[in-house]
């Protein structure tokens, strides 16, 4: 499962980029020079895949540090590109990633990868062919398979790859560790993480009008891997994250920086059954609609966990999307606020809870009074700048090489993670299948108030088949 779909295009591409298979092992050029030798400079040259929106200030922040040096940008959209090009005006400016990785591959030793979610994946193996080092934004990836597929890569390929869930850098996350591996709350059985996203429209049918392709936006490439459509309005820069062929929802958006926690304090891997439950809209005021192409406005998942060698037994994680909250727990005071009003975790423990808010900041004990009771002592090593020090990780690892220094969120850790959440969104996507009634009038949806067995090594829901379409893509032609 380790390969990605050899589409013709990538055949070409290894061709012109004079690659065999025995020769994908390339070794990154700081690590020729041997012990203590770094990039040119002292600094670490960075290819960006994706400039404009997240991927502006992702740069700007590996910049910032000192070490990092910016020498190419890559986007489809000029526009969206004009920012970075100007604060960079020595970086040399593709806008098919495919050139510049053929064209350029010497003379850069990392990817920054910040495209929408259904392009992820191919651009980041791509560099790991290469032996680039890699920081991909959340979610990883935008299928389970493609998870499992870089996860596997990062370790062949022995590059230094990160996540970008800043949060995983944050101090919060360590004092929730700190506080479980401690027995302050006891034994955690249940999670609970929530968010108010989407903000942008979800559970609606496609757009029946186009509209005109803007002056600077490459559309085919936009498209790269999903299926080809026409161009309609709204859908970029932002609006993508609500149609299933692009973007992964509210839990990919959110996922990362809410599931983290759990995952690191409980030390989660695979999950062994999910179950949703989906909010629906209406179409006029007295049918619902029925929308496959787009998220849902709000759902509810369950995922279980086998226990692990932190927990006893089996740990249940709740999500909430759209609004939806859980119970407001009892040792929270009427107007003290529950996580950070519109996104929290919750871990409920056989002696006590604890909560924290977006990107695990402000862990707090419950009741809160507890937290000037409760004194644990410091076990973890924390991030320097925390949330704001995960890109300078990043750039540290990759001039100290391979397995040389501890990552937040490489994708040893990062891609259970996003597999994670991406069996949420099979189950999400299972609620709404449809099915003609034997009777000949109506239809059923066999996958409402079921739960998906999964095994993790197949990389299949064992109970019911007709979700596992949705496992791994069939990329477009080309691709």
């Amino acid at each position: 499962m380790s390969q990605l779909p050899d589409a013709p295009s990538r055949r070409e591409f290894v061709k012109k980029s004079t690659l065999a298979v025995a020769s994908f092992f390339i070794v990154p050029r700081f690590v020729l020079g041997g012990k203590g030798y770094t990039a040119p400079s002292d600094q670490l040259v960075i290819a960006s895949v994706g400039v404009g929106g997240k991927g502006q200030s992702d740069i700007a922040a590996f910049a910032k540090t000192g070490k990092a040096r910016i020498a190419y940008l890559c986007d489809v959209d000029d526009r969206r590109a004009a920012n970075s090009v100007k604060a960079f005006p020595e970086a040399k400016y593709y806008k098919d990633w495919r050139q510049l990785f053929d064209k350029e591959s010497k003379n850069f030793d990392a990817v920054s990868v910040s495209t929408p979610d259904h392009n992820h994946a191919v651009t980041t193996l791509a560099a790991m062919q290469l032996g680039k080092h890699v920081y991909v934004q959340k979610p990883l990836t935008h299928d389970i398979y493609e998870a499992r597929a870089l996860t596997d890569a990062a370790k062949r390929y022995k590059v230094v790859t990160q996540m970008g869930n800043q949060g995983a850098s944050n101090d919060g996350v360590r004092q929730l560790r700190e506080w479980y591996d401690a027995k302050t709350i006891g034994e955690v059985h249940t999670v609970y993480c929530w968010t108010d996203r989407p903000v942008w429209p979800q559970g609606i049918a496609w757009p029946t009008t186009g509209g005109n392709v803007p002056a600077g936006l490459d559309w085919d490439l936009w498209l790269g891997t999903a299926p080809a459509k026409p161009f309609v309005d709204k859908l970029v820069p932002f609006n993508w994250r609500g149609w299933w062929d692009y973007g992964t929802g509210a839990i990919g958006d959110m996922g990362c920086h809410l599931l983290e926690a759990p995952f690191r304090v409980l030390d989660l891997q695979h999950p062994s059954a999910v179950q949703a439950s989906v909010g629906s809209v209406y179409v006029d005021e007295f049918k619902r609609g029925y929308f496959p192409e787009s998220c849902p406005p709000s759902s509810h998942v369950v995922l279980k966990f086998p226990k692990t060698s932190k927990t006893k037994h089996e740990v249940t994680v709740h999500w909430m999307d759209g609004g939806i909250q859980p119970e407001r727990p009892d040792e929270l005071g009427a107007n003290e606020q529950f996580g950070d009003g519109g996104n929290g975790i919750l871990f409920i423990g056989s002696k006590g809870k604890m909560m924290a808010s977006t990107y695990s900041a402000d862990p707090r004990l419950l009741p809160l009074s507890r937290n000037q009771e409760v004194k644990v002592k410091q076990t973890l090593a924390r991030v320097p700048g925390g949330a704001d020090g995960h890109y300078g990780q990043w750039v540290e690892a990759c001039l100290a090489g391979y397995g040389k220094q501890e990552l937040s969120s490489p994708f040893e850790l990062a891609g259970p993670l996003t597999e994670a959440l991406l069996l949420a969104n099979l189950a999400i996507r299972g609620y709404d299948i449809q099915r003609p009634r034997a009777t000949g009038t109506g239809m059923d949806y066999p996958g409402r108030g079921v739960e998906l067995l999964w095994d993790p090594k197949q990389l299949k829901v064992t109970n019911f088949d007709d979700v596992n379409q949705f496992v791994k893509r069939t990329y477009r032609a080309g691709w």
